[in-house]
Order: C-alpha cells, then structure tokens, then sequence
C-alpha cells in the first residue's frame, strides 16, 4: 500500500546508525547466498533455517538431512531468509528509513538486542497463532515491525515521505502511517487464511517494539516527542 523513502528526523545521540546498516548488510548478504543455490538446494535451506511452528512445538520432526539447527534456534537464523528480491527490498526499506532513529535513541549494543527480542518473540506470535503450521516463517519483518512500534512511541509527529499504492509521493505524520500500518496487519490477519505472510509475526513484533522502546531508549530521550517541535 505504500513505502516510506524519507524521514524528517536526523540522528541527535549517535553519530552514524552503523548496527542497523551491519543488519542490512548481513541481510543482503544471506541473500546473495540463497540465490547461488539451486532450488532443491535452496529449499532444504529454508527449512533448515526458517522457524517451522509445528517443529518448534514438537508435533513434526524435519528429516534428519534437511535439520541445520536446533527449532529454538531458527527463531534467530530465520530473521535473515527472504522468499525473493521484492521481499527482502520491502523488508530492508523499512529497516534502513525507520531503524536509524531507534538505533539513535538506544544505543548500538541495546539496539542490537531489541531487534533480535523483536524478531524471536515475532516469531513466537506467529507460532503460537499457527501452531500446526509446516510452512518455514522467514524473513526480517518481525523484528522490523518492532522498530515501527518503538518508532510510534517516540516520534508520533515525524513526517514521513512515502509512495503511496507505490507512485504518489506524500509526507504523512509517522503515527498516520504507523497506525494504518498495523490496522491493516490486524485486518489481514483476521481474515485472511493462507499463510503466505505471518501477519501475527508483524502484529507480535510491533507490540513488543511498543513495549520494550521505554526499557531500550535512553532515560534522556523523550516519548512521543516531547520538547521537540514539529
């Protein structure tokens, strides 16, 4: 429905957002990779790496040549598959637009720590809405999804450039696009039934994000954007 390309909101604490750039980096990279492989190939990887709820609870056991890592485990390796390109853009859109003032407002090493809390308790959302699920949950929009809810706590007023149905440009108050981001998360969720996209992954990241951002930030970074005009 759109994406955000720009935000009014230059970083105050640190000097360079250098976690967030690492994670796309990282992110880039692990694609780079899947893309090299073939399609059996690439397959056994997702399902080695990606979080599958029915293996994670124990109901299905993955055949012994297709398991990588422990199921706990794949709640973090999962974060850094993507499905394909437009996946993996949206995904890094998001990161890199939203995650330099939430890396600003924390920290590098608190940053860090938030967005992996974000992805694995994402995951474990998605988990526990699709228990009996054996499709892999991949990529990097629950702990992103974090950053959004952090980020509507914090700065409510930024504006925001963004395209909207991918061709207008606007500049809309983040908590406009913040809240009909996750409105449109909720709705999907509740009535769609394919599981093509973890709506409750975005859906449980975001809440954490909204939780944790007053542990996480700074004690002199206010919320909601006290004190600071808009």
């Amino acid at each position: 429905m759109f994406l955000p390309l720009y935000d009014r909101n230059p970083l105050k604490i640190v000097p360079y957002q250098r976690v967030t750039v690492s994670l796309i980096v990282l992110n880039v990279l692990v694609y780079c990779w899947q893309v090299t492989l073939s399609t059996p190939a690439i397959n056994s990887f997702v399902l080695g790496y990606g979080m599958v709820p029915a293996v994670l609870f124990e109901q299905v056991n993955l055949p012994p040549e297709v398991i990588r890592v422990p199921a706990e485990v794949s709640l973090f390796t999962s974060l850094f598959l993507h499905a394909d390109f437009w996946h993996l853009l949206g995904n890094m859109l998001f990161l890199w637009v939203f995650g330099d003032n939430i890396e600003d407002a924390m920290g590098h090493l608190r940053f860090a720590i938030f967005y992996i809390l974000c992805g694995l308790l994402a995951g474990v959302a998605h988990a526990v809405a699709e228990p009996d699920s054996l499709a892999p949950l991949i990529g990097a929009s629950g702990a992103v999804a974090g950053i959004l809810g952090a980020y509507i706590i914090l700065h409510p007023r930024v504006k925001v450039l963004v395209l909207v149905f991918s061709r207008i440009p606007v500049f809309l108050p983040a908590r406009w696009l913040l809240f009909g981001w996750i409105l449109f998360q909720f709705v999907a969720a509740l009535n769609v039934s394919e599981e093509a996209v973890a709506w409750w992954a975005h859906i449980g990241g975001f809440a954490v994000g909204m939780a944790l951002i007053p542990i996480f930030r700074h004690r002199d970074v206010p919320l909601f954007d006290k004190g600071t005009p808009h």
